[in-house]
């Protein structure tokens, strides 16, 4: 091998670590051509999970290497795990009945591409656009420096995170940083699957485990949220468990739009927020 291709392999090993993932496209822009690609999976030095995509061989594919190279070393930024997937991992997981397929739980303003449905995993990824769900920026500007650094093996810039729609969860052998939405965005994120993908059931329950929610955070969502139905949905549970946040909320600074809405057939009408809920929830208080 000549002294130049050595040192491209020798970069390589630098900019992507074990396990992680990138595509054909990110090779070709750091100066490896076709040709070159071709070689190193020949010889080992990189493995093909699907066409057009590459890792450094180590153990087995998980779905957390996929969504941690898109969201550093691919600049899928920003483009967070929420909503189901990210309660579960923050540990409410024992609220919400397991779905009958794996699904993780994907949400920022670009999908992510179209390779990562091909991957050979056990998991499927439900992309959602954040952008309908939140008016502004939901997460905070800057996200894009949060961007984890290899070489340093650090976060770009950890105080993009004050905004406090999401967090960081360490991950592996190295810790690498997976970013997910907090549990108070999460929630917003898991209210509006209702009524189609979740029930009033699970979400009731999961409700009764929140006590520890950040008021400050909960305003700014209600705030930012575009969503007439999720904002009801979130005071109507919040007032069924009246958690001491509750107290802390400003109600009266929420526009909670007009008019009925219709979210179960044949349930029953909420004096107060003005949506069809399950009977069997004694929704009239």
């Amino acid at each position: 091998m000549s002294r130049e291709k050595r040192n491209l392999l020798n970069q390589l090993t630098s900019k992507l670590p074990e396990g992680m993932l990138v595509d054909a496209a990110w090779l070709t822009a750091q100066g490896y051509s076709p040709q070159l690609q071709h070689l190193y999976v020949k010889s080992g030095w990189l493995e093909q999970p699907t066409r057009s995509v590459f890792r450094r061989p180590r153990g087995n594919l998980s779905w957390q290497q996929v969504v941690i190279s898109l969201q550093t070393i691919l600049n899928y930024s920003p483009l967070v795990v929420g909503g189901r997937t990210a309660l579960e991992l923050q540990g409410y997981a024992h609220y919400l009945a397991q779905s009958p397929a794996t699904a993780v739980h994907l949400y920022g303003p670009k999908a992510p591409p179209t390779w990562v449905s091909k991957l050979p995993l056990k998991v499927h990824f439900v992309y959602h656009n954040d952008q309908r769900l939140f008016k502004n920026e939901p997460l905070t500007k800057g996200l894009g420096s949060l961007r984890w650094n290899v070489e340093k093996g650090e976060a770009r810039d950890e105080t993009s995170f004050r905004g406090g729609k999401v967090t960081e969860l360490a991950w592996g052998q190295w810790d690498w940083p997976l970013t997910l939405s907090t549990p108070e965005r999460a929630v917003f994120e898991l209210l509006d699957e209702l009524p189609n993908h979740e029930t009033f059931e699970q979400v009731d329950a999961l409700f009764g485990g929140l006590s520890n929610l950040r008021p400050t955070r909960l305003q700014k969502l209600l705030k930012d949220c575009a969503s007439v139905k999720v904002k009801r949905l979130f005071l109507f549970f919040a007032d069924r468990h009246r958690h001491p946040w509750l107290k802390r909320l400003k109600k009266e600074e929420v526009d909670l739009g007009s008019g009925k809405r219709l979210l179960v057939k044949g349930g029953v009408l909420d004096p107060t927020y003005h949506i069809t809920v399950p009977g069997d929830l004694d929704a009239v208080r």
